[in-house]
């Protein structure tokens, strides 16, 4: 079953308790929470893997992967391991469905983490695709391989990472970055959204061009 792309799902980590999980916003219809997580969870990020119309959240203060279909019910932990634990603050946050596998970076280790999809649908061993990239609070890739951008949250950075795991900052706070928080990529143009909740300044959407060979 492939799953209507037009619906929108977003994690919910608010009081009360029960309202941990995840949401559903059909086009037009009425939102609704289906599925629930533990009390003291922190779902940081949701995304969609078309093929299999499973849906799989970061969590960034158990450390861990769930999973749960696209039309609701008890999520599964799907993958742990202490690569995505947080070391003080927070652990794995956000999420990418790449090629085959789960991406994840850890806010506090500064890593950048791929969970190979198996042919069993089992989470694979993680790997550490790279490094050195602390206060990292979502990825995204430019195209069809592995090359991606790192928003760098507390640093107001964009940092380009390739697949030997080296970087290149390409955008900063002279280009409007403020406190970015997630990232999308839709053809040439990634989309970046500013939470600037350290200045408390101006929260924003920056839309950047990609230019060929990044």
């Amino acid at each position: 079953m492939s799953q209507d792309i037009s619906e929108r799902f977003v994690q919910l980590a608010g009081p009360p308790p029960p309202r941990v999980g995840l949401g559903r916003l059909p086009p037009g219809g009425t939102p609704e929470r289906i599925a629930g997580l533990p009390a003291d969870s922190l779902p940081n990020c949701v995304a969609l893997d078309q093929q299999s119309s499973l849906l799989y959240m970061a969590d960034s203060v158990l450390g861990t992967v769930w999973r749960v279909p696209a039309t609701g019910g008890t999520p599964t932990k799907w993958a742990a391991a202490p690569e995505l634990e947080a070391t003080g603050f927070l652990g794995a946050n956000g999420i990418k469905i790449h090629k085959g596998a789960v991406w994840v970076p850890n806010l506090d280790k500064g890593t950048v983490l791929r969970i190979p999809i198996t042919c069993h649908g089992t989470a694979g061993p993680v790997e550490t695709r790279a490094t050195g990239l602390v206060n990292i609070d979502d990825i995204a890739f430019t195209g069809a391989g592995d090359t991606l951008l790192a928003a760098i949250n507390a640093d107001n950075e964009v940092a380009l990472v390739r697949p030997d795991g080296s970087q290149t900052t390409v955008l900063t706070a002279a280009d409007g970055l403020e406190n970015p928080t997630s990232l999308a990529v839709s053809g040439t143009t990634v989309y970046i959204t500013n939470g600037a909740y350290s200045a408390n300044n101006d929260p924003n959407l920056l839309a950047a061009r990609i230019r060929s060979g990044e």
